[in-house]
């Protein structure tokens, strides 16, 4: 599930959009070019020949196919006035509607094992119109909404099937590379814990147990590690806070930490210990590092950036230098590239749209 921050759109951990044309902009390294556009950045040593993929409004969250030849993303084109889920070849082509087109979408993902299955998270069986936004008068917040479930679909979006049904919040949901298991943020237990459940919705289980927000969870490439984002209050005063305000269906995105465990939730250990808002961790193809956004070198907490860290939280790297948001990165199953979300080149103050760049390691 998608969620931008404050300044930059409003996602909700996994989620947003408008693009318009699908042809793909094919960006020269010179030093014109990255004054003009912004795509490419002299100080982003890691990223090369970089390429903007959607152009204008609200795109985030996009994730590979697992032969990393087709993207899945959610969007508000087409004027929708919520998210809703799109997919495209990974060159930015043949970009089509593959959700209802009702209620509200986020965080989906292809099948790593079978390319036309789809997952992604709607509120369309409780409304076909669009939630409410969250009051923002007393602070950025992000809506639990709990109407969100886990449907899975045709890659044309035909036959959606819903793979839960209980009430309160399911989304998040992504797939072992293994084909094997789901793994999603759920509230059914009172609290936001991370759950695995088979591909047909059977088997649930849940794996984490203690206090606070857990999710927005990736496995690694052989589906033996789970990494994901926490908020674990410890004082009273924060305890009471987080309580207060998921019974409002809502939550507090000021500090997120990166975290790892085994995929059957043992073994969990913190990565990041940053008092930022750190999120969208994903591991690189050898599950060494992680590649995640955090908002940790800006006083005001407004700039979003990627960095990569050791699984054992040393070497921390900045990644990307864009002065307002980066974030929601995935490599290919090879490494060789990295898709990402970005306000850079924004035609419009908050424009968000989905690139991709070779890796250079």
């Amino acid at each position: 599930m998608k969620r931008l921050f404050p300044v930059l759109i409003l996602i909700v951990t996994c989620a947003l959009f408008v693009a318009t044309p699908s042809t793909t902009q094919t960006v020269k390294l010179s030093a014109t070019t990255q004054a003009e556009d912004k795509v490419t950045l002299a100080a982003e040593k890691r990223l090369r020949n970089v390429r903007q993929l959607t152009f204008g409004g609200e795109n985030a969250e996009a994730y590979f196919s697992g032969d990393g030849r087709q993207l899945i993303f959610q969007s508000k084109r087409e004027g929708r006035g919520c998210d809703q889920i799109y997919t495209m070849r990974a060159d930015g082509s043949d970009v089509r509607m593959v959700s209802t087109g009702k209620g509200r979408t986020t965080c989906s993902y292809i099948f790593p094992k079978n390319p036309k299955r789809i997952l992604y998270a709607s509120t369309h069986l409780a409304s076909p119109d669009c939630p409410p936004n969250p009051d923002f008068s007393k602070g950025y917040v992000w809506a639990i909404y709990p109407s969100y479930d886990i449907f899975t679909a045709d890659a044309d979006g035909s036959n959606a099937r819903a793979l839960t049904n209980t009430p309160g919040y399911d989304a998040e949901a992504t797939i072992s590379p293994d084909g094997k298991r789901i793994i999603f943020t759920s509230m059914r237990d009172g609290d936001l814990d991370l759950y695995t459940m088979d591909t047909t919705g059977r088997n649930v289980r849940r794996l984490t147990t203690e206090l606070g927000y857990d999710g927005g969870a990736f496995f690694s490439a052989d589906s033996k590690q789970i990494v994901y984002r926490s908020y674990h209050p410890q004082t009273p005063e924060q305890v009471a806070r987080y309580k207060q305000k998921l019974a409002e269906n809502l939550i507090e995105p000021t500090v997120f930490e990166v975290w790892v465990m085994n995929a059957d939730g043992t073994n969990k250990r913190q990565v990041t210990k940053l008092g930022a808002a750190s999120f969208a961790p994903y591991f690189f193809p050898d599950a060494r590092r992680i590649i995640f956004a955090s908002n940790v070198n800006d006083p005001k907490r407004r700039n979003f950036d990627l960095y990569a860290v050791n699984t054992d939280g040393t070497n921390l790297e900045r990644i990307t230098y864009e002065e307002t948001f980066d974030g929601f990165p995935m490599f290919t199953p090879d490494g060789k590239r990295l898709v990402f979300a970005s306000n850079r080149n924004a035609k419009t103050r908050g424009d968000t749209n989905i690139f991709i760049a070779d890796w250079v390691e």
